[in-house]
């Protein structure tokens, strides 16, 4: 008897869907205090207006913001460059990357500097990308992502990740890998 089923069902989703249950776990046990929004409460909370509007951190390098980022969002990679913003402590953060992990090390330090209402967004710009979702660059929409290595644009789906440089491969982002 064959371990792979027979009944034509693709693997793949359920791999993705290991990977993004492996992921957020990840992130969850390396900053348990960082509350967290999905990517539907904030869709939710952009388009029906509500007050105030969450001030958006994209936590990525410069390249992978250039290629595409979420509407309105701000690029903070570090918590320098996210104070030098001069963010209102009135209003609402929500930090995102690429999958989760740079952004939750932000949204924790600024909690550590007394911002109140911080989130960081599961599964950030993934997620975002892989439920269609606006995406822009330059004013213009965008409808892929840089997929921060070859190893992490597996969690995109097919054809939403830009083609990378040959010779990109990538280990899972850490304190010493990212800025």
């Amino acid at each position: 008897m064959s371990p792979i089923p027979s009944s034509g069902v693709s693997l793949r989703p359920l791999a993705q869907t290991l990977a993004w249950w492996a992921v957020d776990r990840w992130v969850q046990r390396a900053f348990p205090a960082v509350p967290t929004l999905t990517t539907q409460q904030l869709a939710d909370w952009l388009s029906q207006g509500k007050t105030p509007v969450p001030i958006l951190l994209d936590v990525r390098r410069d390249d992978e913001f250039a290629v595409s980022h979420l509407p309105e969002a701000h690029r903070a990679a570090n918590l320098e460059a996210a104070l030098a913003l001069g963010l209102d402590r009135d209003r609402p953060i929500v930090a995102y990357c690429s999958v989760g992990y740079r952004s939750a090390r932000l949204a924790a330090q600024l909690q550590g500097l007394g911002y109140g209402e911080v989130y960081n967004l599961a599964g950030s710009i993934f997620k975002w990308a892989n439920e269609d979702r606006s995406l822009v660059s330059q004013g213009q929409t965008q409808t892929q992502v840089h997929p921060y290595s070859s190893l992490w644009g597996k969690l995109l789906k097919p054809g939403l990740a830009v083609p990378l440089a040959q010779g990109t491969h990538g280990n899972p982002p850490t304190d010493d890998s990212v800025s």
